[in-house]
């Protein structure tokens, strides 16, 4: 596939209620955006990659780290109701009226996984090259089982799953979307209106897996990041 016809969009809008100005929240020495605008660029098989966002400081940061703003998002797709799908088929609807350009492959990348790496982005896209799949979706192992997961019920903790007298390494490995990666054929998401139809898995591990919502993970990803410096100074 000509890298043309692939195309990376991050969508990143500027109101957040768990961690106002999450976006471009300086995590280390540069802002969150960053992280996710520098794995795409190195990545082997992306030429192109979008910003859809409705905040001009966003906008401002991420053209000084490289990526495109070719538009700004309405207001009504910029909500805390707004669907992702949305903004993707926003983007793709406004590329194809304005230049004529339309994907082959959609890579949706949200910049608040800062530590996927283009690795990560390389790996995903060659798995649904490789794949029969409608889309690849990053997930990673949970961290607690549900099969442990219990309700309250009459002031008593009843299980959800009956699973009696399991031990831990006992119970099979479950995964969840981690937030990091999706890949998708433009036209497969403008038919169908969603990544989740038929999806193979593209598994990571939990520590690239921090997904930015509130100040604890954006403290987990900076305690992260703070580890691998100091591993990579003592290894030099």
């Amino acid at each position: 596939m000509n890298k043309k016809e692939i195309l990376a969009i991050i969508p990143a809008r500027g109101g957040s209620k768990g961690l106002p100005g999450k976006n471009i929240k300086l995590l280390g020495h540069k802002p969150l955006i960053a992280y996710t605008i520098e794995a795409t660029q190195r990545s082997k098989y992306i030429k192109r990659m979008i910003v859809s966002t409705d905040d001009l400081k966003i906008a401002e940061i991420s053209k000084e780290y490289g990526a495109e703003v070719p538009f700004i998002r309405p207001a009504e797709l910029s909500n805390d109701y707004t669907n992702t799908v949305d903004v993707v088929i926003h983007a793709l609807n406004d590329l194809k009226e304005k230049e004529g350009y339309i994907p082959k492959l959609v890579v949706l990348l949200q910049p608040t996984s800062p530590l996927r790496n283009h690795i990560h982005i390389d790996e995903a896209i060659e798995k649904f090259l490789e794949s029969t799949a409608d889309s690849v979706i990053s997930v990673c192992e949970f961290e607690h089982s549900p099969y442990w997961a219990t309700k309250i019920v009459d002031n008593r903790l009843i299980k959800l799953m009956d699973e009696k007298n399991k031990r831990r390494q006992d119970y099979e490995k479950i995964y969840r979307y981690n937030g990091a990666i999706y890949i998708i054929a433009a036209k497969d998401l403008l038919e169908n209106k969603s990544f989740f139809d038929e999806v193979a898995p593209y598994i990571m591990d939990n520590e690239d897996s921090i997904d930015i919502d509130t100040l604890f993970d954006f403290k987990m990803a900076e305690m992260i990041l703070n580890m691998r410096n100091e591993r990579s100074f003592f290894n030099e």
